[in-house]
């Protein structure tokens, strides 16, 4: 699988304030981005795979939406995380 555990634990851990900090919204944006890029590779692959077009939109929805929560609670978190992940809006 693309996603284990130790990988999750990796991205905790540098986005993250510890590796199981799982809430705080740098590492949601950071596993969602990685979950991001993975589908994006698959789709460039299978074209015609509807259902993960879709679920592909759904997580760039989300992520837009706490890039937007970050913005508004505390902006030189949200311009750290951009630049981190290399994000443009």
């Amino acid at each position: 699988m693309y996603l284990d555990s130790e990988k999750k634990e990796e991205i905790f851990a540098k986005y993250g304030k510890s590796n199981t900090d799982t809430g705080s919204p740098e590492a949601q944006i950071a596993l969602f981005s990685y979950r991001i890029s993975h589908l994006t590779q698959h789709l460039k692959l299978n074209q015609k795979d509807y259902n993960t077009e879709r679920s592909l939109k759904i997580l760039v929805g989300k992520r837009r939406r706490l890039l937007d929560y970050l913005i508004d609670v505390d902006i030189e978190r949200y311009r750290s995380i951009i630049k981190e992940l290399g994000i443009r809006k």
